[in-house]
């Protein structure tokens, strides 16, 4: 008798990853506790500015060009944004709601900061990435946000929308 899996043994461990899908485990039966969590939220947007990269990057880090742009966001009558535009250097917006550092600076072309909501527990913090590609006479930002606590992504990606892109869009165009 051969000890290799038969295509009845194949079906049958399907249909019983199948059932563990629907009761809400959808690990397979030999999974081991590896530490790895496979549930965590990311945020993957790509949005059509109609501005140049250079126009983009300086309203991602420059704090008056970052605060004129807000001004057509939903969060009003905030103070200006603190934006110390180098790698290793703070940034403050909204009013302080936002906070966090910058990690990675490409003129014209990426921004990548450690980020983090002010009522957040202390020392959590996320990564936000901002690739911007000249594209079709404007840029495509190409946006990864990560690390932030469970629960958050819906909330976090409808904010990234409304108060970035949108008033982006806004201020950037002609």
């Amino acid at each position: 008798m051969s000890s290799e899996p038969t295509r009845r043994d194949f079906t049958i461990r399907l249909a019983a990853l199948g059932a563990l899908a629907i009761a809400g485990d959808a690990r397979p039966l030999h999974a081991q506790d590896d530490g790895v969590k496979h549930d965590a939220e990311a945020i993957h947007q790509e949005v059509q500015i109609p501005a140049p990269p250079a126009k983009v990057y300086a309203a991602l880090t420059d704090a008056a060009t970052f605060t004129k742009m807000t001004t057509f966001s939903m969060v009003k009558d905030a103070p200006p944004a603190k934006i110390d535009a180098v790698a290793g250097g703070a940034f403050s917006l909204f009013g302080g709601h936002i906070e966090g550092r910058t990690i990675e600076l490409v003129a014209d072309a990426r921004v990548v900061q450690a980020w983090r909501a002010a009522d957040w527990q202390p020392g959590w913090y996320s990564i936000a990435r901002f690739v911007l590609n000249a594209k079709n006479g404007g840029t495509l930002i190409v946006f990864d946000h990560v690390g932030f606590p469970a629960g958050q992504g819906a909330h976090l990606a409808m904010g990234w929308q409304m108060n970035y892109w949108g008033p982006m869009k806004q201020a950037l165009a002609g």
